[in-house]
């Protein structure tokens, strides 16, 4: 009888260790022999040298030397984790060294630089993905096949709620809700996790009617609130409401009202109300954490993301989330800016 070949773990490199490396390198860890966390990039390596307590491995490679991983031939797939502001040149050089890149949201920070960094990769034959995680929860997955089974029949009316609270002290951080490091506030920083997943279960926007605004809950340079009118291609309308000055803490929710039933994603479960009056709680999530604010709490959503990444490479396929997919987001954030600058409505072209 013949064995089955055992895959030699994926080598891969990590640039940035800020607030949410520690996630991925928890991940990394556990996804086994699988991936193996060769190189950790950091514009101060010597500090983030913690990060070797969460990783069951050899220890990686700490450095501020880009080419230690361009150079390297065992490296074959980057997570950056950097902020936007300072991603587009290293993504030029990772896709030039035939890097494949899994990218922490956003892409970049505006449309017309993300649709530079798809490019980039695009012309140098690498593969793009973008870590929104939110797709690969429990209950997102379960109403993705819902809505795909056609039982609920045409949706009429989408909500979309993202209300979360960041005192003072977040953007306090150098940089930190500005449009040139992050290239905007709630709505490109927190609500496109959300934004993005209502999108794949929805569909996308044709019209949007918005207005954003700073309250004076924050001193900062953009918006904590964001408000809009949304029209769905497929004739759904719906609303959005995203904010960091709604105290306390809650949940982002997905509501979509069908023909046959309503359907509300959580990040616990997936609640069902069919018109015939029976109600479902599906895809239950006992470990989804609460009130967690900004900082990551669990890493098995990153884990499936980075997995199905490095399946998808081993399988020639594309990633859950690719970067050209990720670029309905932007489009729709920058929509929901303009119409609130202009008062107008602000059409999406089909992409």
């Amino acid at each position: 009888m013949v064995q089955a070949r055992k895959l030699q773990p994926m080598g891969v490199a990590l640039i940035g260790a800020g607030m949410i490396a520690k996630t991925h390198v928890a991940a990394l860890s556990d996804a086994g022999d699988r991936l193996r966390l060769a190189a950790v990039m950091s514009q101060r390596p010597e500090r983030a040298r913690h990060l070797a307590e969460h990783y069951r491995g050899p220890e990686p490679v700490f450095t501020a030397d880009l080419t230690v991983i361009t150079g390297n031939p065992n490296i074959q797939m980057v997570i950056v984790a950097t902020p936007p502001s300072v991603r587009i040149d290293l993504i030029g050089q990772l896709a030039a060294a035939g890097k494949h890149i899994l990218l922490e949201k956003p892409v970049a920070r505006t449309t017309a630089e993300a649709t530079q960094v798809v490019e980039i990769c695009e012309t140098a034959g690498v593969a793009l993905g973008v870590l929104f995680q939110h797709r690969m929860r429990a209950p997102s997955r379960a109403a993705a096949q819902r809505i795909a089974s056609g039982a609920l029949g045409r949706l009429g009316h989408v909500e979309i709620a993202v209300p979360l609270w960041r005192d003072q002290s977040y953007y306090d951080e150098l940089g930190r809700g500005t449009y040139a490091r992050d290239g905007g506030g709630v709505l490109i920083t927190q609500a496109i996790h959300t934004l993005d997943l209502a999108l794949s279960l929805a569909g996308p926007v044709s019209t949007v009617q918005a207005m954003t605004a700073t309250t004076p809950l924050h001193r900062m340079e953009a918006e904590d609130l964001a408000v809009a009118g949304l029209r769905f291609a497929c004739g759904a309308v719906g609303s959005l409401v995203a904010s960091t000055a709604t105290f306390p803490h809650g949940q982002e929710t997905i509501t979509l009202h069908f023909e046959q039933a309503s359907i509300c994603v959580r990040k616990d479960a997936l609640h069902i109300h069919w018109r015939d009056g029976r109600v479902e709680v599906d895809a239950q999530d006992s470990q989804a954490p609460g009130d967690s604010g900004p900082v990551v709490v669990r890493h098995d959503w990153h884990q499936g993301m980075i997995e199905d990444f490095a399946d998808a490479l081993r399988q020639r396929r594309a990633p859950m989330v690719t970067g050209r997919q990720a670029l309905a987001s932007h489009r729709l954030i920058d929509a929901v800016e303009t119409s609130s600058r202009t008062g107008r409505p602000v059409d999406i072209p089909p992409s």
